[in-house]
């Protein structure tokens, strides 16, 4: 039976089932899967599923002081290339002060990791995410010497892509969401070999068929209803969207907006509403189940996003397969999802006018956009279903940790996407 490690920033996350998925199917591969997690989460708001996971899952912060002395022993113990790789961060022209403590940190996580995983027979280590997680799993993967892979979305290659260029040298492969991302890789780090950046698509379940409802309009009609959905996080930019409220309703436009999610940001954004007088208007929901969100869904007449930075979104996924109309930033890897005018709309990021003048575009075309809703939900259906998409993930993943030696000596494999 092989044997991997699977590491996340923080597991399980409500918001982030994929992760989850990709787990039980490996283990429907007859892989051991051990479940580890850079931070400790609360037991709420977990499902039963994502509780029975959270009581599996090996936590490596906070350290106790043996599990430091012991971390930092190992650490100090190694004999091959990562102290290398340490000293070249450290003196690193381009490498903030902070970088380099946060590294040193999570070096020794990785170490604590390694400690962990060292009975244990790991013969892989995959990380969801590019975060510090991945560091942590490259420096255990080093310490125990095996390979290490790891998945990028968003934010995690566009934003905060620390230390990025030493962990594509490391990593036996890559996984990322977008065709967009892949082409990044490419242009911002030339030296990755292209058979090591693998595209895998996220996917969502299939919707029943129901009838489509035209999007709402005339005086009889109730408020036209935005939906937002995704964490209070400034990523997602909930602060343009409370602003582009306020622009909607000085022209005279009748709707509500409903923000589904929880974190951070909720007080200054109950700030903002207030400041605005939108209290009537925009509605802070907080944290939905996920077998609850459909309702939501199926009253919105249009699903928006406002997000600085984004793979391809599951939110938008899920909209799209209910039939929904939406609205997106013109990014990073949406268009390959949102086609213009054809299966959604995109505005140009970060204008007002734009996204203002979509929305009302779209409310005044009530039912006449019936055949993009269709076409959404097909767009879906053929390109991002999720146990296709997770089955395939498996696919490449468990032929990729098989395959031996790291300079891709087959030309076949260079030609290699897991993409559907």
């Amino acid at each position: 039976m092989t044997t991997i490690a699977y590491i996340a920033n923080e597991f399980p996350s409500p918001v982030e089932p994929y992760v989850l998925d990709e787990i039980n199917e490996l283990r429907r591969r007859d892989v051991k899967v051990i479940c580890c997690s850079g931070k400790r989460v609360a037991p709420n708001p977990l499902s039963l599923a994502e509780r029975a996971f959270w009581k599996e899952t090996r936590y490596f912060q906070p350290l106790t002081d043996d599990q430091l002395m012991r971390a930092a022993r190992r650490l100090a113990s190694d004999r091959g290339d990562l102290w290398q790789l340490l000293r070249e961060l450290m003196i690193a022209p381009d490498a903030s002060l902070s970088l380099r403590v946060r590294a040193l940190g999570h070096s020794l996580m990785g170490s604590a990791l390694a400690e962990q995983l060292a009975p244990l027979e790991v013969e892989h280590i995959h990380c969801h995410h590019g975060y510090f997680a991945s560091w942590m799993a490259l420096v255990a993967a080093r310490l125990l010497g095996i390979d290490f892979s790891f998945t990028l979305h968003g934010s995690d290659l566009l934003h905060r892509a620390d230390l990025l260029d030493a962990k594509l040298r490391a990593c036996k492969f890559c996984v990322t969401v977008s065709e967009y991302n892949r082409q990044y890789l490419f242009r911002n780090y030339p030296a990755t070999p292209a058979a090591k950046v693998l595209v895998q698509h996220l996917g969502v379940d299939p919707i029943l068929p129901r009838p489509l409802e035209p999007v709402a309009g005339g005086q009889d009609r109730r408020p036209f209803c935005l939906l937002a959905v995704g964490r209070l996080h400034p990523v997602k930019d909930y602060a343009f969207l409370i602003q582009a409220c306020g622009d909607l309703r000085s022209k005279g436009f009748d709707f509500i907006c409903w923000i589904v999610g929880e974190g951070h940001e909720r007080p200054a954004l109950e700030r903002q509403i207030a400041k605005l007088g939108l209290q009537g208007h925009v509605h802070l929901v907080g944290h939905v189940p996920r077998h609850e969100i459909g309702s939501y869904y199926n009253h919105a007449d249009l699903v928006v996003m406002t997000s600085k930075s984004e793979g391809i979104p599951v939110v938008l996924m899920e909209a799209m397969a209910h039939g929904k109309l939406v609205l997106a930033p013109r990014i990073t890897g949406i268009p390959e999802l949102v086609e213009h005018q054809r299966t959604g709309f995109l505005y140009e990021a970060r204008s007002l006018d734009s996204f203002v003048g979509s929305v009302r575009g779209i409310h005044s075309s009530g039912d006449g956009l019936s055949g993009i809703q269709r076409a959404a939900a097909a767009k879906v259906a053929d390109s991002y279903d999720r146990r296709r998409n997770v089955r395939a993930f498996a696919d490449g993943f468990m032929a990729r940790i098989s395959q031996s030696g790291g300079e891709y000596e087959n030309s076949v494999l260079q030609q290699v996407r897991l993409s559907v």
